[in-house]
């Protein structure tokens, strides 16, 4: 029984551990993805699917007595904690190692470092610099006749898809470089188009289209405001529909800041009145 278990295994791997050439290689010899027959841009569920699969037919309790089984079991331990994370997958990717002792340390923090000098960290003054030199340019004016293409004049979804976009802004520039574009062929009005068109033009264009949009600077004193007020707002809406309820079911003046008690006394009164008027609406 033993013999032929360990037969099966070996048929079921013989695909991934021959080469061309038939001779036998070791699976630290062929990718990670080869050992799990699967390919280098898989997903991490294609991963673990073909983990998974493995595992099953190589594990020592379905191969009891069988050596063989059992290496290719450990081994396959090892792929999985390389491609099953994240991190350590890209420095795989990146650097071929398939060593836990060659994905961290030295390697890893150099290749960090790497990372940092060739992609560095995007400020907020890197997002204005671009938008202070793409708004205006060739390039947007490439985009958006781009995106006019490929929405059939809808400049609601063209707004959403149009970088460093604002519709308060650029709406009459905009039309003013579709409509010099339709005029000279290059582009087709459409209905659509034509019906935001006329809306634009019944609008006033701003001063300075081309102004970058002012940054925001509000910190937490502001927050606190913002809150603050949306709280005085449901107090005044809270008070006046309070006042209206005494005004009309309990006479007299109504306090600007009525207790609990009186809130309750109110409603009490409200909702007695509200059931009274349902039964005699029954009655009749």
């Amino acid at each position: 029984m033993g013999k032929r278990k360990k037969t099966r295994v070996s048929e079921e791997m013989e695909d991934q551990d021959n080469g061309e050439d038939g001779n036998a290689s070791s699976s630290t010899e062929k990718s990670l993805y080869e050992v799990l027959g699967v390919q280098s841009t898989a997903s991490q569920q294609e991963i673990k699917k073909a983990y998974y699969k493995l595992a099953l037919r190589l594990h020592p309790d379905k191969n009891p007595g069988d050596e063989e089984a059992k290496e290719k079991f450990q081994q396959l331990q090892k792929v999985i904690s390389i491609l099953g994370d994240e991190e350590k997958r890209a420095l795989y990717d990146q650097t071929g190692c398939a060593d836990d002792a060659d994905l961290s340390g030295e390697v890893v923090n150099n290749l960090k470092e790497f990372f940092r000098t060739m992609y560095k960290k995007v400020t907020e003054d890197d997002i204005e610099e671009f938008e202070a030199n793409y708004r205006g340019s060739d390039s947007e004016k490439n985009d958006l006749i781009d995106l006019y293409n490929k929405y059939d004049g809808n400049m609601n979804r063209l707004f959403c898809s149009m970088i460093c976009s604002d519709p308060k802004l650029d709406s009459h520039r905009f039309k003013d470089i579709l409509d010099e574009e339709i005029a000279s062929g290059v582009l087709k009005s459409t209905k659509g188009y034509k019906k935001w068109g006329k809306q634009v033009s019944e609008t006033k264009p701003p001063t300075s289209p081309l102004r970058r949009r002012e940054k925001s600077n509000k910190g937490s004193e502001d927050l606190y405001a913002v809150i603050s007020q949306r709280r005085n707002d449901r107090k005044e809406k809270f008070d006046s529909l309070f006042t209206s309820l005494v005004t009309k079911y309990g006479g007299g003046e109504a306090s600007s800041e009525p207790s609990e008690e009186e809130f309750e006394a109110a409603k009490k009164k409200l909702e007695t009145r509200t059931s009274k008027v349902s039964g005699k609406s029954r009655r009749k």
